[in-house]
């Protein structure tokens, strides 16, 4: 299954440019779907139809939703759910804040990530595309397999002996409920979730990320930090969007103006992005709404080819030996300067790595357990990590 996910800060476009590619390969004959998980949704807006959390058909080969969180908590996950909502009456929050209470941050990552698992097991779809919220939620998105995974390994096995301690002796004292085996089963089938949430997003052949952006210095910095964050958690970017171009042939002394400008900002995408397959949408005089102006986006933007290709297929982190026998760690890292990094050793053979604003504990294999953390180097782009058995 093929998992196309669209990314940018808000306002560039990313809604229309991520239905007018699902809508190209739907024409195209591949059973796509598209799901919003931005929870300001205007996908539904985009495609012209009144959509809401359940799939439906919205054209030949098209099925289309917006993922809703209080929709998912009271049909998927409905024993946590009733366990929160005792847990909040129990502390004298009742009614409406304990509904509202009872659904945590980061509930809308779970939810998107189970989807696509779904949809991979039951092969009901040849292609996902992904239409998520602007980038600082993507980037929870896409760390979310790791640090959920991270929580359960440490956290659970202990919660769950103290569960049964607690049962038989507290339990019948304390003033709030305590969850019953099938809340804790629950949450181990969302760990096993994840874990395999994390193998598909990491599939650099089948999973890619797409960047959209406008000709425009905010949009451009943004953009930027999104591809360095993207490849610390080791996703694929494989191309980049870039929507709105003034045409050349834009008349008026405004628009001049304003042509001359996105020259230089054109300069700019191109010396930074060099290695990425890029194309483009220019500005249209009309309201990017409905089938109709979403084929011709789609027109302008991927001409006769396929939006289904994958553009490339480079992981962006590995592990290789050289040859003086040392391990070495490689980790793309484009637009990141050696002073915002930080490595640590951290425990259970794993290392920690500190990249802007962002943390991302790295799992070693096996082969390296007990290895000894030789130091990192930058060079062409990339962080070298090296380690010695």
């Amino acid at each position: 299954m093929r998992l196309i996910i669209y990314n940018g800060k808000g306002g560039v476009g990313k809604t229309s440019v991520s239905a007018a590619t699902a809508l190209r390969m739907a024409k195209l004959g591949h059973r796509t779907i598209i799901m919003s998980v931005d929870t300001a949704h205007s996908l539904g807006d985009s495609l012209g139809y009144d959509l809401g959390p359940d799939i439906v058909n919205v054209a030949p080969n098209l099925d289309a939703f917006e993922l809703d969180i209080v929709h998912e908590m009271k049909t998927k996950w409905a024993s946590i759910k009733e366990y929160l909502e005792a847990f909040m009456m129990s502390q004298g929050i009742g009614g409406l804040s304990a509904d509202e209470m009872a659904i945590f941050p980061g509930m809308e990552m779970v939810a998107a990530l189970l989807y696509v698992l779904t949809f991979k097991n039951n092969g009901t779809y040849d292609v996902v595309v992904m239409d998520t919220a602007p980038t600082g939620e993507t980037l929870r998105l896409m760390s979310f397999p790791d640090v959920s995974n991270w929580y359960m390994d440490k956290a659970f096995h202990l919660i769950n002996k103290f569960m049964g301690i607690a049962r038989l002796t507290i339990g019948r004292v304390v003033d709030f409920p305590l969850p019953d085996k099938e809340v804790m089963n629950t949450i181990l089938d969302l760990k096993d979730q994840m874990s395999e949430v994390k193998t598909i997003l990491e599939d650099p052949h089948n999973t890619t990320i797409r960047l959209v952006l406008n000709p425009e210095r905010m949009a451009i910095n943004e953009t930027r930090r999104s591809y360095a964050y993207m490849c610390l958690y080791n996703k694929n970017v494989e191309a980049l969007i870039i929507n709105k171009v003034i045409p050349e042939d834009a008349d008026g002394e405004f628009m001049k103006v304003k042509l001359q400008e996105q020259g230089t900002y054109m300069q700019m995408i191109a010396e930074s992005f060099d290695q990425l397959k890029v194309m483009k949408a220019y500005m249209l005089n009309t309201e990017i709404r409905g089938i109709d102006r979403l084929d011709h986006l789609a027109d302008m933007i991927f001409g006769d080819s396929d939006p289904i290709e994958t553009y490339s297929s480079e992981s962006p982190m590995s592990f290789d030996m050289l040859s003086d026998g040392t391990d070495r760690l490689k980790i793309k890292m484009p637009f990141v300067e050696s002073d915002q990094v930080e490595l640590f050793k951290g425990n259970d053979n794993t290392i920690i790595l500190h990249v802007g604003s962002q943390k991302r504990t790295v799992s070693l294999p096996m082969s390296l357990s007990g290895a000894e953390l030789l130091g990192a180097e930058f060079g062409d782009g990339y962080l070298y990590v090296k380690f010695r058995r």
